[in-house]
């Protein structure tokens, strides 16, 4: 019995194995390829890669349409991350420390933008903006990215909120310090590492946004619309060479953002 036991769970692990290399190789595979054709020296993409070639990097620097996206989605990000920081500090401590009618509700309504479809965000988002006479355009989407991300700064500094020891902001009180000074010197240095995480984390998200970025925006293209016009023209191994450049510079962010605000 033993014996079968054991063969049993030899198979089983080994079958865990396999499946995890699978799928490894299922979600990996296309991202492996989208960064060996962003070197490839013909334009159109065969298989197999012929030639190895930075000429299409060095051609991204060139492409003024390109740099004018890249600059339009740095525009958005430095609107959209400090408005999620202001309003998502105060809302996560509030939720946090305080007992009010109401907060199981503002709870859950801070935290339904992240569970919506983007393009239902910035449907709304669109209607709001009309029916007050604005129109498209970057603080268009800015708003719409801050109402989309906002969950992402509420939650990281509530978790971090909740293994904070409470006797820190008591003693302060007890000290003669008000409810702001406390804030101010005894609770907002111990959230750094998760207002910078969370920080990282709406930069990237915000950056790569394409469903709201595309019903608030008019004609200034951020780098996400400006790929998906170029896509038009096919697939060609510049496109690779900004999806790996965006890849890369996502994948480092949101890690070191995961990181700090575990931290």
């Amino acid at each position: 019995m033993n014996e079968v036991m054991a063969i049993w769970s030899r198979g089983l692990r080994t079958s865990s194995t396999l499946l995890g290399i699978a799928v490894f190789i299922y979600l990996y595979t296309p991202l492996a390829l989208l960064v060996a054709y962003s070197f490839s020296i013909p334009r159109t993409l065969t298989f197999p890669i012929q030639g190895f070639t930075f000429d299409w990097y060095a051609a991204l620097v060139n492409d003024k349409d390109l740099l004018r996206a890249v600059a339009n989605s740095l525009k958005v990000v430095a609107g959209v991350v400090p408005l999620t920081l202001l309003l998502g500090i105060p809302a996560a401590y509030a939720l946090n420390r305080f007992v009010f009618p109401g907060r199981a509700l503002a709870t859950q309504v801070l935290t339904l933008p992240l569970m919506i479809p983007g393009v239902i965000t910035g449907l709304s988002i669109l209607l709001l903006l009309k029916s007050f006479g604005f129109g498209l355009s970057l603080w268009a989407v800015v708003v719409g990215h801050s109402v989309a991300w906002l969950p992402v700064v509420v939650g990281q500094v509530a978790a971090r909120l909740r293994r904070l020891d409470r006797s820190i902001e008591e003693a302060s009180l007890d000290l003669g310090a008000g409810y702001a000074q406390t804030f101010l010197r005894a609770v907002l240095p111990n959230l750094k590492g998760a207002i910078i995480g969370s920080a990282l984390l709406v930069f990237t998200l915000s950056f790569d946004e394409v469903s709201i970025t595309f019903l608030l925006t008019a004609t200034e293209n951020t780098l996400p619309m400006q790929i998906w016009a170029m896509l038009r023209r096919g697939v060609t191994p510049e496109i690779c060479a900004i999806a790996t450049l965006t890849v890369a510079m996502s994948g480092a962010l949101i890690g070191l953002g995961v990181r700090l605000a575990r931290n």
